[in-house]
């Protein structure tokens, strides 16, 4: 019999369309009123943001950006100020006192060969005897990068320098360079 009562009634009588009725279960309309997202603004408040909104206090300050990279410089910019004088101080530490250090775009100095120019790091010492080129084809340091050295002649050989390195740091190009010269047995006591 009480399928009768609702067969009969009008459309607008149906239980549950006259008045709406509220429930717990989330829907995919509105979200989770007790999610905690910085994205919801239906979210509940954790109690510590909570106690501060209502005392009135603000908010913590967003934190700061990260100051640039020196490697982010210009690489003419980061070769003069940053590079050439930590090479400088790192090979110092290594017990060579008479190093001269040039950075500058000049030909390439292998013997026989002319590669044409691109600027470069040369380092020499005992009256240039000993002496090291550190090539920039690409003027950048994410870029090739090359190695020679040379006791009393012209380089014969030209190394490819940090060619797997995914991102090339300063500290990185002074140790490696150092390390390379302590690999020829030119540094400390070597």
């Amino acid at each position: 019999m009480a399928e009768e009562n609702n067969q009969n009634q009008p459309e607008d009588k149906v239980p549950g369309l006259d008045s709406p009725e509220t429930t717990n279960i989330p829907t995919a309309n509105a979200p989770d009123p007790e999610a905690v997202s910085g994205d919801n603004p239906n979210a509940a408040k954790p109690p510590a943001a909570k106690k501060a909104a209502e005392a009135g206090e603000k908010k913590p300050a967003a934190k700061k950006e990260k100051a640039p990279a020196v490697e982010d410089k210009p690489f003419l910019e980061f070769m003069e100020q940053d590079y050439v004088p930590a090479l400088q101080k790192a090979i110092a530490t290594e017990g060579v006192r008479d190093l001269s250090l040039k950075f500058a775009k000049q030909p390439i100095p292998l013997k026989g060969v002319q590669l044409g120019d691109c600027w470069q790091v040369t380092g020499s010492w005992q009256n240039g005897y000993r002496q090291f080129n550190l090539y920039f084809p690409e003027e950048n340091i994410q870029g090739k990068k090359a190695f020679s050295c040379n006791e009393g002649k012209a380089p014969s050989t030209l190394e490819s320098f940090l060619i797997d390195e995914r991102k090339v740091t300063l500290d990185m190009l002074v140790s490696r360079l150092v390390y390379r010269l302590n690999g020829q047995k030119w540094l400390g006591r070597n």
